[in-house]
């Protein structure tokens, strides 16, 4: 018998390690696909913030386009004005000129005409003088005007560089971001494979065990009674196995990854009935999730890298009512994954 074991042991079972390849590849795409889609996501939320910027400045331009508009259009009529009053006073000076010869003609009215001719010729100063003060006005204000355009162009140019540093900013920290989560997610993954590895060859190859996806799956039996979230002796026993694996692991891992161990506790779809202390299966998966993390807890595990979460009847793995899809969905699985 002795030689029998021993002829068993060195068989090799290749099946194991097949499905924890593949379990591992799929992990690392799921995870990959995550960071990238998380990515994408803070990407996006930058990009939108550059686009509202540059939309504002357009709109300022769209303002000061405008605003060079108006101010050209007042240019042009502060100018006509100046035209009109400089042909006045051209009137103006001709007419003074027309005066002074009336004078000269008529020597024996030439006191009266000459003061007629002394106030004319001072409304005619008063009116140049401010024609004059009113071209000067508008001739400083077109300058303001363009010194105010000059700074709005320049404050523009230097806007517009700094968006185009942004984005490229904005650019590289993506390309470093890629890098970065995708060399987090394959340490993951390989500290996952590490703790499917080591949980595999401590439990064996037992019915009430056995890997879905990336988790393990343990039928709520193992710890617990039916309607009940007292963990059982036995059910102790696999959960120090269990513990010690997760503490070893946890402290091979690097501070950095944000590595937590999920506990989600499942149900079968009957109701629960005459259980005050558990009246729905919400309240059951709850808190055998909960009795595990906790003893798991007292076990070394960091509370701060164990969670605890209760589906009830929601997520069942075997959609038909007889006994055998009753057990099957009553579990407590264990998955290792990022927060």
């Amino acid at each position: 018998m002795a030689l029998s074991r021993s002829h068993r042991r060195d068989e090799v079972n290749f099946w194991p390690g097949f499905v924890d390849a593949l379990s591992t590849m799929l992990i690392g795409i799921v995870f990959l696909l995550a960071v990238f889609v998380l990515g994408q996501f803070f990407l996006s939320q930058e990009l939108t913030g550059k686009d509202t910027a540059l939309d504002r400045l357009n709109r300022q331009i769209s303002e000061l386009t405008d605003l060079l508009a108006l101010e050209r259009s007042s240019n042009r009529q502060a100018q006509e004005s100046l035209q009109l009053l400089q042909s006045s006073l051209t009137r103006e000076q001709a007419e003074r000129g027309r005066v002074q010869d009336l004078l000269a003609a008529q020597p024996g009215n030439q006191a009266a005409q000459l003061g007629e001719a002394q106030k004319a010729l001072e409304a005619e100063k008063q009116l140049s003088a401010r024609a004059q003060s009113t071209v000067d006005l508008v001739n400083q204000q077109i300058i303001a005007m363009r010194r105010q355009l000059a700074a709005l162009e320049e404050a523009l140019g230097a806007s517009e560089a700094r968006d185009k540093e942004s984005q490229a900013r904005i650019s590289e920290l993506g390309s470093r971001l890629n890098v970065a989560l995708a060399q987090r997610v394959q340490e993951l993954a390989r500290y996952r494979s590490d703790f499917f590895g080591r949980l595999r060859q401590v439990l064996g190859t037992r019915p009430d065990i056995r890997v879905v996806g990336d988790r393990f799956v343990f039928q709520s039996e193992v710890f617990f009674d039916a309607g009940q979230a007292v963990l059982k002796p036995e059910g102790r026993g696999e959960l120090d196995k269990l513990g010690a694996i997760i503490a070893d692991l946890g402290r091979e891992m690097p501070p950095d990854i944000p590595w937590i161990l999920r506990v989600d506790g499942h149900t079968d779809n009957r109701p629960i009935r005459n259980n005050p202390l558990y009246p729905t299966n919400w309240h059951l998966s709850a808190g055998r999730a909960i009795a595990v993390v906790e003893y798991l807890v007292t076990k070394g595990i960091p509370a701060d890298r164990i969670a605890a979460t209760g589906f009830g009847d929601n997520q069942p793995l075997d959609v038909a009512n007889n006994d055998e899809a009753w057990r099957r969905n009553r579990r407590i699985e264990f998955k290792i994954t990022e927060r």
